[in-house]
């Protein structure tokens, strides 16, 4: 009888197949001669090792004649030529599955490990599961993956698809994503507030917040752009847009040094024109500090002006050197209106980004314009927070000087109250030794002469404070009055005039009005008065008329 063919596990099937498996607790395998088993082992040196992967492929194969050698970790004695191979058909199974896998992957294009992650996690979701297995940490979302983005017609979300069905974790990139929309079409508080939710829900991402400072500078927000700038460089310091956005910003605000350093490195998107852009306002600084040095308070004037137009119109220290030099050439509304301009800012978010000694000098000017504007006790707030950042003798003599004006000025009005008006007279006077071009107190002063019944000198401290305020309506009208005292009707029918325009109907000033126009027609008359000698056709009745002739 003919020997039987050697046992394969790609061959073996049914009994014969359990019955290899069953026959090896019984059955020893025959013996190889040593020589054959010494001869297999030394065919080569060192044979390359094969993977538990291509061990069980070959193994499976249609084509193999003879079962592979087994790894040296499972097999400890040589199998004989003779024996069929014993299979564990469950792990073999599973290798098969993941073979399928990895060939299946190997004709995809690759991915990061981050996207592959993410695709073998979507790879399993159902049609109903919908997006609530997305939770890849990659913030881009891959292409392979389809139109995520795309709304559906049954989402409860405000925005489309950005919330699965499930109530899964939103995608941060959909909320950047229609916040740029509402950037392009002038939306900023939109655009904001989906950039924040983005932010809320991944504050890693450094584009979030520079998008968002973007939006704020779109606002006006500039400080709080800087801030988010900051984060931004904070998370990537190599995110060159949020380092140019940054720079700029810094440029508008006057911090040379800052902007330099930040357009260094923005990369390649600063160019030369922004550099010299840069140079350009430093210099002129230079100048404007010469300027203030001198007590040149034109030049200052002019080329804080100058430095405005090229580019620093943010500047907290260029807007104080306008505004202290509007104040020393008496202009207290162009100081008032031009520092109503200037950026509101937090001292302390000031301090730190600017510096101390450049926001201490800001409040001294603030407090300075605040007691032109009669706001004496913000004045007094704002100059005792100055002090508190620099203790400059300059600092404290403008808080004194605040100080000593706020305190005239409320004592003064208790005394007038209870009509004691040469001795509110005599606290206003005392004020204004200390500055002796406030408006409020010249007016103030004026009242307390006028009620004294002195035109005259009331008339000077109004003419002083027009010049300084030539929008003070109160001043105005007192002026007016002094001058129909001291029946001056062509003067205080100017005013008066002045004053119609701008209060556009009070029934009191009309009245005045036309009381010193029909005081001024009746001095016309008199003025224009010629006598004529008339006499009677009786020769013996003489008289002596007059016509009068307007």
């Amino acid at each position: 009888m003919a020997k039987p063919p050697q046992h394969m596990a790609g061959n073996d099937t049914g009994c014969g197949f359990i019955g290899s498996i069953f026959r090896t607790k019984h059955r020893k395998p025959q013996s190889v001669p040593r020589l054959e088993a010494s001869k297999e082992l030394h065919t080569s040196k060192q044979p390359p090792p094969t993977t538990t992967t291509e061990l069980v492929y070959t193994g499976f194969s249609k084509q193999a004649t003879k079962p592979p050698p087994p790894p040296p970790t499972r097999v400890r004695k040589p199998a004989t030529l003779n024996t069929k191979p014993v299979v564990n058909t469950l792990y073999n199974v599973s290798q098969v599955t993941n073979i399928s896998y990895t060939k299946q992957i190997r004709k995809e294009p690759s991915f990061t490990s981050s996207e592959l992650s993410l695709r073998i996690s979507v790879r399993g979701t159902t049609p109903k599961s919908g997006l609530s297995s997305y939770r890849g940490a990659s913030t881009q979302i891959p292409g392979h993956l389809g139109n995520l983005m795309k709304k559906k017609p049954d989402s409860a979300g405000k925005h489309g698809n950005i919330y699965g069905k499930s109530g899964g974790k939103p995608d941060p990139e959909v909320f950047k994503t229609i916040g740029n929309e509402k950037y392009k079409q002038g939306r900023f508080d939109e655009a904001i507030k989906l950039y924040t939710e983005a932010i809320g829900i991944d504050s890693t991402i450094a584009c979030y917040y520079s998008n968002r400072s973007a939006a704020l500078i779109g606002l006006g927000k500039f400080v709080d752009a800087i801030l988010d700038c900051k984060i931004a460089i904070r998370i990537n310091p190599a995110y060159h847009r949020a380092q140019y956005r940054l720079a700029s910003l810094y440029i508008r605000f006057g911090d040379i040094e800052k902007a330099l350093c930040h357009y260094k490195c923005s990369g390649e998107k600063a160019e030369r024109h922004d550099i010299a852009k840069v140079q350009a306002i430093k210099a002129q600084l230079v100048v404007c500090l010469d300027a203030r040095k001198t007590k040149d308070w034109k030049k200052l004037l002019k080329e804080s002006q100058f430095a405005v137009s090229l580019g620093g119109d943010l500047s907290l220290q260029v807007y104080a050197m306008q505004a202290e030099a509007l104040l020393n050439l008496h202009r207290h509304d162009d100081a008032c209106s031009s520092f109503q301009s200037a950026p509101t800012i937090d001292v302390n978010i000031a301090a730190r980004l600017f510096g101390s000694t450049i926001t201490s000098y800001f409040l001294t000017i603030q407090a300075q314009v605040y007691l032109a504007s009669g706001r004496f006790e913000e004045a007094v707030s704002v100059a005792l927070r100055a002090t508190e950042l620099d203790q400059s003798e300059a600092v404290f003599s403008v808080a004194r000087k605040t100080r000593a004006l706020a305190k005239a000025r409320s004592n003064g009005n208790k005394i007038f109250k209870e009509s004691k008006f040469y001795e509110a007279c005599k606290v206003y006077s005392e004020g204004l030794e200390h500055e002796p071009y406030n408006s409020i107190l010249l007016s103030n002063r004026a009242a307390c002469r006028y009620k004294l019944g002195q035109f005259e000198r009331a008339l000077e401290d109004c003419t002083v404070a027009l010049n300084l305020r030539p929008s003070y309506a109160k001043v105005r009208l007192r002026r007016a009055q002094c001058n129909a005292k001291l029946e001056r009707w062509e003067a205080a029918i100017q005013d008066y005039d002045v004053l119609n325009h701008e209060t556009h109907g009070d029934v009191e000033i009309e009245r005045e009005f036309l009381e010193a126009r029909m005081q001024l027609e009746k001095q016309h008359m008199i003025t224009n008065v010629k006598p004529v000698k008339l006499i009677n056709d009786s020769k013996t009745d003489e008289f002596q008329g007059f016509l009068i002739a307007v």
